[in-house]
């Protein structure tokens, strides 16, 4: 009685000790959710210090797009009286005259101005260098001519010294109404790097002033080297490059990790009435690396603390979890091999297990039937793959395996092929006037045809495609061919079938014929390729008719074989 009690007491500790018990116990052991807690205030804070700054940061880059909106808003301003003078003013002396004497000295951001004729060539300049000089070619000189309005050009080389600058121009007809002239002047890009001053000296900070093709045009002191430097070959840029020139906002803002690993927030900012945009990026892992090293901290000691409370669990796991699985696993193996014998030892497992266990045993028992069941299905699905549901016909597939079995076969014996490639004349006005229901049965009368024919000549028929079918003739010379290929035609047209938009007012078919024999260098094909051509020449030739390839003999070694050559 004692033996039996303990019995019962040891299967009951067994059921409050399950498996998913134990597990429990371990999740409450493991520490792992309060030092998660932890390292997610952490990034919290981190991503607090890295928004303020990428905030503060923006409102700065802000100030200092409006700064260079207010330098190309005075050269714009500027431009505009000019183009007012010259087009009151009805002369070129006289304009050229007030040009020379209205450049403000108080711009600095303004190298030279310029007037230049409808023909694009310079007529007077603040700098007789540029006079003379031709700016038809120029887009922004074209483009302000077309639009009618201010336009500031992308990152340029002036002639005829090559200084980086961009060039703002002005039309005149923006006030007279005629295509008289343009005002233009060239802008100092070292003075838009000075008002972008206040963006640099930063550790991690990178700003641009980039044009619309990408072309940095100015970037302060400490990044000055960046100027007339595409933004794709600066490495913290090149990740957004696309996407901030690309993008319809005005504003935008993004995160990216750089090729050097850092984590970037970027912000950009059209400058208004420019294709010009300011990009600002800054590097977050400076920004928020006290706090990263605390984050790592807290990340070492989760690892120490799981390893060690894991150390624990695996040895305890070994016989509750793994030993069952590997017993279960080895048992599905051998299934696999095909050892359908094989069963599961339910008194060995843990409870668990043992629902596992049973469904093992009845899958056991149920493999061979499925698998007499999966061979028959798949005989019939094979079938299934290789006819053509509408004509009876082999489809396509079927006649490509058929092919390469006879093209094996005739090259092994030394015996020709042949092949006839048919197409029914106008089917898709046949479909149009008698609907895809008497098209089908048109196609399946076919099929029947060509069906007995191929019975009749030792050959193998096809439905290739649409309302393309063909007959693989084996040990069938090119002579032979032609004939059977008169025997189908003939076939078709005692069908009888109604055509009223054919000229023969029934169903007809063009046939194309070729034959070889098969050798290594001929592949099958360029037996398809030799009777679709066939088939090409037929139909050009009125159609109704067998039309053969003109056939030349080619040796190679000890073997002959005839190629189907243009018709």
């Amino acid at each position: 009685m004692a033996n039996v009690s303990f019995n019962r007491k040891r299967a009951k500790l067994k059921q409050v000790l399950g498996i998913r018990a134990r597990l429990a116990l371990l999740a409450v052991i493991l520490v792992a959710p309060l030092m998660l807690e932890r390292i997610r205030s952490l990034e919290d804070a981190r991503t607090r210090q890295i928004a303020q700054a990428a905030a503060e940061f923006t409102t700065i880059a802000r100030h200092s797009a409006d700064a260079q909106r207010e330098v190309i808003s005075s050269v714009e301003t500027i431009l505009k009286s000019e183009a007012f003078i010259r087009a009151s003013a009805g002369g070129i002396t006289k304009s050229c005259d007030v040009l020379r004497a209205s450049l403000p000295s108080n711009l600095p951001w303004i190298r030279t101005l310029l007037i230049a004729g409808q023909d694009g060539r310079i007529q007077c300049a603040t700098n007789n260098m540029y006079v003379g000089l031709d700016l038809s070619d120029r887009p922004y000189f074209q483009q302000a001519q077309e639009t009618g309005r201010f336009v500031l050009s992308d990152f340029i080389l002036s002639r005829p010294v090559p200084t980086p600058t961009v060039m703002a121009v002005y039309p005149v007809s923006a006030f007279s109404g005629v295509a008289d002239a343009v005002v233009l002047a060239t802008v100092n890009l070292d003075w838009m790097s000075k008002v972008m001053n206040n963006l640099g000296g930063r550790a991690g900070i990178t700003a641009v002033l980039v044009d619309s093709a990408g072309t940095v045009l100015a970037a302060p002191a400490d990044q000055h080297s960046a100027v007339g430097r595409p933004l794709d070959n600066m490495p913290l840029m090149s990740a957004i490059a696309d996407k901030a020139l690309r993008s319809d906002q005005d504003e935008g803002s993004l995160s990216f990790l750089a090729a050097d690993g850092s984590r970037r927030a970027v912000s950009y900012i059209r400058i208004a009435g420019t294709n010009a945009r300011l990009i600002a990026s800054i590097d977050e892992d400076k920004v928020s690396a006290a706090v990263s090293r605390d984050i790592r901290t807290a990340y070492l000691q989760l690892a120490f603390v799981v390893v060690f409370v894991l150390l624990g669990a695996l040895i305890a796991a070994e016989k509750l979890v793994i030993k069952p699985i590997e017993m279960l696993a080895d048992m599905a193996k051998r299934l696999g091999e095909g050892d359908l014998s094989a069963r599961a030892a339910r008194n060995r497992l843990p409870a668990e297990f043992v629902p596992l266990a049973r469904a093992f045993n009845a899958m056991a028992a149920q493999l061979s039937q499925r698998e007499r069941e999966l061979i028959a299905s798949n005989d019939r699905l094979t079938v299934m793959a290789s006819i053509d549901m509408l004509s009876g016909l082999a489809n396509r597939r079927g006649f490509q395996s058929r092919l390469d079995f006879e093209w094996m076969r005739a090259q092994q014996y030394g015996s020709d092929l042949a092949l006839l490639m048919i197409d029914v004349d106008h089917f898709k006005l046949f479909n149009d006037t008698y609907g895809h229901l008497e098209g089908d049965s048109c196609l399946t009368r076919l099929g029947e045809s060509l069906s007995g024919i191929a019975a009749d000549t030792m050959g193998f028929a096809a439905r290739y495609g649409g309302e393309e079918f063909c007959l693989l003739l084996p040990n069938t010379d090119v002579n032979r061919a032609v004939e059977i290929g008169e025997q189908v035609r003939a076939a078709v047209l005692k069908l009888c079938l109604p055509h009223i938009t054919s000229a023969h007012m029934i169903v007809t078919v063009s046939i194309g014929v070729a034959a070889t024999r098969p050798n290594e260098a001929l592949r099958p094909g360029d037996l398809i390729e030799a009777a679709d051509a066939a088939l090409y020449a037929a139909k050009h030739r009125g159609r109704n008719n067998v039309v053969e390839h003109g056939v030349q003999m080619i040796e190679t070694g000890t073997a002959a074989m005839m190629m189907a050559a243009s018709a």
